[in-house]
């Protein structure tokens, strides 16, 4: 660790792990730090006019709030989603504060922000408790800096994630104990693979060219032609998001039919080529190592989407369209698939980030013909991400007007890649994880890996939104891509 690495560590008390909030202190050294730079905000911005101040009546507000709820509720983690979110509201606003305060006040303003933004992320070391299975954070201010994105990234999602109603949880609780009955006398419980029909082969999709940040690419459309069971509780409000009726998907080809396929599938609310041509980059995938590439837009996702945000509904309680919207994922890709051998007999690899860890997986299971499986910082497991990011005040107790846990996690066996086995060889399945990770928790990396038979796996010392900034990440893709002759 650098001498940078080792002053955010004693700003955020000691560096190794904690198991338990009682092990804390009750006024962490960690909190001190966003409350002085909350405060700078406002006593500076108090001498520069109304404009200046509304202007940092954000920044200042999040962290003087952070600060103070670290000092009054030591040990809840989504304090440092706010302190991180605060910290990097305050660098992005110095930028103009320069030009109203002056260059040394400005950079004062800037290095608190950055600093809070920083230490954020090392308290969050002390108040996550370690995971069984998963490789040790060894702190440092690259880690540090990385898990506050992370956090950051949740303050902005997880105020707008929605929490059932009363109402609505006994309702959810009624569909719930319907499709616990039906799956149960339709053996899907024990065989939940058989609760997938074959998708019928896509002849002719639509499609046309389109471009973003200077690249060419072809989108394509199609009728997803999927509906839930006959009898199924929720079928009649999922097929009511007539956005979500059309599958789509990005498509770049190369002119030489015969090259390998990678079949990459975006995370939580993206869906948009914009976002979704960064995370798995042409200039990589297409040019680089020579891969046609298909990248099919989730359900619910892009121009799916039934609410203001993309993925909206996905994580939202309503545990069968959860469901109905991994089974939709699954038999869309399936039916682009179709369509893809229909043009060659080339190999098609499954490649997916985070949520598109998740449908990887299970494409995995339901495909028997993909050359490879690569899921990274994978989320398996879909009813303990809701509890963890939203609904914990909707599971507090055993009456109607809260969620029964047990239940949703069996609804979710019917389309869960921890319930089905993969029928990728197991020297042809790749995972990897952040260590830190605080969107996905890492343990559900750890879980696919132990369900997959231990295949290779590549943790690396960083968190969620920072995988694309670590080679061992890229090398293991290589690797996956090269096992199943995808690439040289």
């Amino acid at each position: 660790m650098g001498p940078m690495g080792l002053l955010v560590a004693r700003v955020a008390g000691p560096t190794r792990w904690r198991s338990s909030v009682s092990e804390q202190s009750r006024f962490p050294k960690a909190a001190w730090l966003p409350l002085v730079s909350g405060l700078s905000w406002f006593w500076i911005a108090s001498g520069h006019g109304i404009f200046f101040t509304l202007l940092t009546a954000l920044p200042g507000s999040l962290l003087v709030g952070s600060g103070v709820a670290q000092l009054i509720m030591p040990g809840d983690r989504r304090i440092t989603h706010y302190a991180a979110f605060g910290g990097l509201l305050g660098v992005l606003i110095a930028l103009p504060a320069f030009f109203a305060v002056g260059f040394w006040t400005g950079l004062l303003l800037m290095g608190l922000s950055a600093w809070s933004f920083t230490a954020a992320g090392a308290h969050s070391l002390l108040v996550e408790p370690p995971a069984d299975g998963v490789p040790a954070a060894i702190p440092a201010i690259r880690l540090s800096a990385e898990i506050a994105a992370d956090e950051a990234m949740l303050a902005s999602v997880m105020p707008f994630l929605p929490i059932p109603a009363r109402g609505e949880s006994a309702r959810i609780n009624a569909e719930m104990s319907a499709a616990r009955e039906l799956f149960e006398e339709k053996g899907w419980l024990e065989k939940p693979a058989a609760y997938h029909g074959a998708p019928p082969g896509l002849d002719s999709p639509t499609l046309h060219g389109a471009h973003v940040w200077g690249i060419d690419y072809e989108q394509l459309t199609f009728e997803s032609g999927f509906e839930p069971h006959a009898d199924e509780p929720g079928r009649d409000r999922w097929l009511s998001y007539r956005a979500n009726r059309t599958a789509r998907a990005w498509v770049m080809r190369h002119r030489d039919a015969n090259r390998p396929w990678l079949v990459c599938i975006h995370g939580y609310q993206m869906g948009r080529a914009g976002i979704d041509l960064l995370a798995f980059p042409p200039d990589w995938l297409h040019h680089g190592l020579g891969l046609n590439l298909v990248l099919p837009v989730l359900p619910l996702h892009g121009a799916r989407k039934i609410g203001r945000r993309s993925g909206d509904g996905f994580l939202a309680g309503d545990i069968l369209d959860c469901a109905h919207a991994e089974a939709q994922a699954v038999w869309d890709i399936r039916r682009i698939l179709s369509w893809v051998r229909a043009q060659s007999e080339s190999r098609i690899g499954a490649f997916g980030l985070s949520l598109g860890g998740y449908n990887a997986a299970l494409l995995s299971t339901l495909d028997d013909d993909l050359a490879c499986a690569i899921a990274g910082i994978p989320l398996v497991d879909i009813p303990d991400a809701m509890i963890r990011h939203g609904l914990q005040s909707a599971i507090g107790g055993r009456g109607p007007e809260n969620l029964d846990v047990a239940r949703m996690a069996e609804i979710m066996k019917v389309v869960s890649p921890l319930a089905l086995e993969s029928q990728v060889p197991v020297d042809r399945r790749f995972v990897f994880a952040a260590v830190a990770d605080r969107l996905v928790p890492p343990e559900q990396a750890g879980r696919l890996w132990e369900h997959w038979d231990r295949p290779r796996i590549e943790w690396y010392q960083g968190g969620h939104m920072t995988f694309r900034a670590h080679p061992n990440v890229r090398l293991l893709v290589e690797e996956g891509l090269r096992s199943a002759a995808l690439t040289l």
